[in-house]
């Protein structure tokens, strides 16, 4: 086991990442294939498949004991039987099924994450209405793994949480009988890091991979990235510096409101409970150029508040850590100094991301006593330390951020 490696795969929304590590969470491989913008089954095969070729030819194929796969949360297809696709595939991002997101509304409770278009259910739904004919309902990462592993019938429970899977009794729960969908379609959930099978002989063979290289339940992507970045303790926390400000934050029993769209996935016997604003990098780059930002950023102080209390939007909508749909961007009065501008987003985003973990607290999750930041804005030193100011605890940039290095995590836990 000295030289062990773990695969994991990451199924993100615009490529395909794979990361080897070893037993001590080295990274010793990587490659990286984009996807189209329309995505089919055979494209994320054909992918992944090219992926582990390369990982192989890069390592010490019998060495490698395990693989995990993550894929974008939502993403559906209805497979036949034999694993076989026999619907389209309804991506992370489609929310058409409106009609079908009504009916959901009507006998699933109010803080359920199947809740909404953009929920696995109501999609599920409005496939089955074309593809009678179908025998599983499979996520992105359910199909990749199903594949690896030769059975048509595996998930996570990360994954289905948005199918309307309970974590917290783990199981289907009672209302489900309600969306008329046969049982016989839900998949078997297991938790993320649980093993399932062996690799399939025939994939083995194929992709020069060693007959007892395991196949580990993985989860989606969001909560890879998260465990990439090492957070693993009650009260820890990463924030995402993205496009939008992503929070998620590791508590002792799960946390859900519907409202805020607050909710809380399983990992092992603690929770991740998390929000998303509407506020972020988007903001920024609707003022500034990177180059611009860039050359501001050394003159940042943080130690000297600007006193301008914005909240950074770039139109009417916020959803965490408040409601409002109405909500206005507040960036007025704004200063001739440019330095001065970006400073005082920066510091509104602070206050926004504080609120966040305050909110998070109030519905009953642990404090937050240090946060791991990722994304582009990770690399921002200044808005680092505006940050610790305004959170009160350590921020720290994560040593991982890629969703493939979580995924390899979780093939790694079961033999560490």
């Amino acid at each position: 086991m000295s030289n062990a490696i773990f695969l994991g795969i990451d199924l993100g929304t615009s490529g395909v990442r794979g990361s080897a590590i070893d037993l001590d969470g080295m990274e010793t491989a990587s490659f990286r294939i984009p996807l189209p913008t329309i995505q089919q089954p055979s494209d994320w095969q054909n992918a992944v498949f090219t992926i582990i070729g390369e990982l192989v030819d890069q390592l010490e194929a019998e060495a490698i004991r395990a693989i995990a796969v993550d894929g974008t949360s939502g993403t559906v297809v209805l497979t036949d039987s034999s694993g076989q696709p026999c619907s389209p595939v309804m991506m992370y991002d489609d929310l058409s099924c409106s009609a079908e997101a009504e009916r959901v509304a009507q006998f699933v409770p109010d803080d359920s994450p199947a809740r909404g278009t953009g929920g696995t259910l109501a999609k599920a739904m409005s496939l089955l209405r074309s593809c009678p004919e179908a025998a599983h309902i499979c996520h992105q990462a359910d199909w990749i793994t199903g594949l690896l592993c030769g059975r048509t019938d595996v998930s996570d429970e990360n994954n289905c949480l948005k199918l309307g899977y309970d974590p917290v009794v783990r199981d289907w729960p009672a209302w489900f009988g309600q969306s008329h969908i046969n049982p016989a379609l839900l998949p078997r959930v297991y938790a993320p890091g649980h093993i399932i099978a062996n690799i399939a002989s025939t994939i083995a063979a194929e992709l020069g991979l060693p007959q007892d290289c395991q196949v580990v339940a993985g989860t989606t992507d969001s909560i890879a990235a998260f465990l990439a970045t090492g957070a693993r303790e009650i009260g820890e926390a990463a924030t995402s510096l993205g496009t939008t400000l992503v929070l998620k934050l590791i508590t002792d029993k799960p946390i859900f409101n519907a409202e805020l769209g607050v909710y809380s996935h399983r990992l092992g016997d603690t929770w991740l409970a998390g929000g998303a604003s509407n506020s972020g990098g988007k903001v920024l780059l609707h003022y500034f150029d990177l180059e611009q930002i860039h050359a501001m950023t050394p003159l940042l102080d943080p130690e000297t508040p600007t006193g301008l209390a914005y909240y950074p939007l770039i139109g009417a909508g916020e959803r965490f850590p408040l409601n409002d749909p109405r909500l206005r961007p507040r960036l007025q009065p704004r200063p001739k100094d440019d330095v001065v501008f970006f400073q005082g987003m920066l510091e509104g985003m602070a206050r926004i991301e504080a609120q966040g973990y305050e909110v998070l607290s109030q519905l009953g999750a642990a404090s937050v006593r240090k946060v791991l930041t990722a994304g582009g804005g990770s690399a921002n030193p200044g808005w680092r330390r505006i940050r610790e100011l305004k959170l009160g605890v350590p921020v720290e940039i994560a040593e991982h951020s890629e969703a493939s290095y979580g995924a390899a995590l979780l093939a790694r836990r079961a033999f560490v």
